[in-house]
């Protein structure tokens, strides 16, 4: 399915279509189900389709950089939380002691994790890093 500005908020227009990782949908979330212990915390966490399904609303709004990080995101939600924060800490200026540590971050991404998106993200920062001198560290 395409979603269009129409749809937004997916969550309430289309609940059915919003799954978690083991595939129940938000109408399956229920007081009742949760009482049953048929719900987990994967059925309510952030799913990369979800968030693709964001950006094709976003994109359809004209925001197309709020689509891109949407994309992003997508790719995140697979990836260790210690690792988005060692990325995160790498992209705050002066954090970073040379281009090198950028690059390595962002090919890490990529073949442990498959974030196709993010990694190109963080290679486009290292070199406006390096451009605008931000390797030195400032504090």
């Amino acid at each position: 399915m395409t979603f269009s500005v129409k749809d937004y908020p997916i969550a309430e227009n289309h609940p059915d279509k919003v799954k978690g990782a083991r595939g129940k949908s938000l109408r399956d979330i229920t007081l009742d189900s949760l009482l049953k212990g048929e719900v987990t915390i994967e059925d309510l966490r952030i799913t990369p389709q979800a968030l693709a399904a964001q950006a094709e609303v976003a994109r359809a709004a004209g925001r197309p950089r709020l689509a891109d990080n949407f994309l992003r995101a997508a790719d995140l939600v697979a990836v260790p939380q210690d690792v988005v924060m060692q990325a995160y800490e790498l992209l705050r200026p002066g954090r970073a002691k040379s281009k090198d540590d950028l690059l390595a971050m962002a090919d890490h991404l990529l073949t442990h994790h498959g974030a196709e998106r993010i990694a190109h993200f963080i290679r486009e920062a290292a070199d406006v890093y390096e451009a605008r001198g931000l390797f030195t560290k400032r504090f």
